[in-house]
């Protein structure tokens, strides 16, 4: 299998594996059903596109052919367009260099507005048009363009590789296209450690070190109902291996390959196995401190852990959509949409899957001092949450970030509950932020 083929294999498991435990969310569909429905299709040929600079120079998209090429349909008066244009620099910025070319087509009928918002907003690549109305021009007709911004990646036989009105499918692709083409050297192993409810499952990626060499390490905390697999995890493990920093993913109690039984499982207990698996790695000769990164309900067990533990070695914590709400949910009376008496909650609530909530996972949610014990904790911190993120809205991230005064927080607009929309630029952000605190 090819490291592309590898990847997206991956990418089409995480986001069905997300589907399945975050429902609710991803039954929405996005935008391209209501906006890009007239699109040329992907593997299609891209019509003749012969427009003018801004300078009045001439401007053929064949004389591309042979390079990846982002389209980027526009105008400046679009409040939409104006507010993804920071997307479209980023990805300029970080993609040019792979030789990835990069043209914005204006529908903008005032050449002086169009010229002074290329000004305004330092645009760097290329900006052509015909200054004509988008409902009145013969592009918009040729290239399906009924919404902006519109984008198309084109690849080097100018053919469409990606048709959207979504930047960050454009992105994710980006990364595929550029991604190394080998991981980085190192070891994998599959260890088992005690937990709170029986033997834990974990994998440990190491890079190769030399004799008596140390690096950090980064413990992995997946949500709820999750595991230790998929991207969301695994990208940022092998770009974390890259910088010289291990890694350990590891099943909760009552998950994936881990011991115990779900419906047994707990906030609380999840913690117990969470520090299991710290007094673990502390015992590892060639770790030099660690970090915390929790996903979901993974998110409040790092936290929580952290603040538990106010540990010098715990040289920084990383939240991702961290799932403080599960408390309001036990209040409530509900679980992932499923409802209950909440003062006197059944021995279990069914789930999907046959999936078990037990009675004590309501009963100490419900009085769980999310906050309260996080606070403790006075290290660096990151937290990175989406607006688009529906089971856990991201006014949950921005709180944890009042709670810990010198975090850094990260919305990321139009992001969901699992970062399905760029899991790539997720890995990024955290990543970043890991080897910068651990690697310094």
């Amino acid at each position: 299998m090819t490291h592309y083929s590898l990847k997206k294999t991956l990418f089409a498991a995480f986001l069905s594996f997300t589907a399945m435990n975050t429902y609710a969310q991803f039954g929405e569909q996005d935008a391209d059903s209501k906006y890009g429905t007239e699109l040329i299709r992907a593997g299609e040929a891209v019509p003749s596109l012969k427009l003018k600079t801004l300078d009045g120079k001439k401007f053929q998209l064949d004389k591309l052919k042979g390079k990846y090429v982002v389209l980027d349909f526009w105008g400046s008066w679009c409040p939409d367009c104006r507010k993804d244009l920071p997307n479209l620099k980023r990805m300029y910025e970080r993609f040019h260099p792979f030789g990835i070319e990069f043209v914005g087509v204006s529908f903008d009928t005032d050449a002086n507005a169009w010229q002074d918002a290329v000004k305004k907003f330092d645009i760097p690549y290329v900006q052509v048009g015909d200054l004509k109305k988008k409902n009145e021009s013969p592009v918009a007709q040729d290239f399906g363009v009924k919404w902006i911004p519109s984008l198309y990646l084109i690849n080097p036989e100018g053919r469409v590789e990606v048709a959207t009105v979504l930047s960050d499918k454009i992105e994710n692709r980006l990364y595929e296209l550029t991604a190394p083409s080998a991981k980085p050297v190192q070891k994998k192993e599959t260890v088992h450690i005690d937990g709170a409810k029986g033997q834990l499952t974990g994998i440990i990626q190491c890079p190769e070190l030399k004799p008596g060499e140390t690096c950090p390490m980064v413990i992995f905390c997946h949500g709820f109902g999750g595991s230790k697999e998929g991207p969301l995890f695994e990208i940022t493990a092998d770009s974390l291996a890259a910088h010289g920093i291990a890694s350990i993913r590891f099943d909760f109690n009552g998950h994936g390959e881990s011991e115990g039984d779900f419906q047994g499982m707990t906030v609380p207990n999840e913690i117990e196995d969470a520090k299991h698996v710290i007094e673990y790695v502390r015992d590892l000769r060639y770790v030099d401190g660690m970090a915390l990164v929790g996903h979901s309900q993974g998110g409040v067990v790092a936290s929580m852990t952290a603040g538990e533990l106010c540990a010098d070695d715990i040289k920084c914590v990383v939240l991702m959509a961290p799932a403080a709400v599960l408390r309001e949910d036990a209040i409530r009376g509900n679980t992932m949409g499923v409802t209950y008496d909440p003062l006197d909650p059944p021995e279990y609530v069914e789930l999907w899957g046959g999936k078990k909530l037990g009675r004590d996972y309501i009963k100490t949610a419900f009085s769980l001092p999310i906050y309260e014990t996080a606070a403790k904790y006075k290290g660096p911190a990151l937290i990175v949450h989406g607006t688009a993120d529906r089971v856990v809205p991201y006014t949950y991230g921005e709180r944890y970030h009042q709670i810990w005064p010198g975090s850094t927080l990260v919305i990321l607009d139009g992001f969901d509950h699992g970062f399905s929309q760029n899991v790539y630029r997720t890995d990024e952000i955290v990543s970043q932020y890991l080897i910068k605190q651990l690697k310094p």
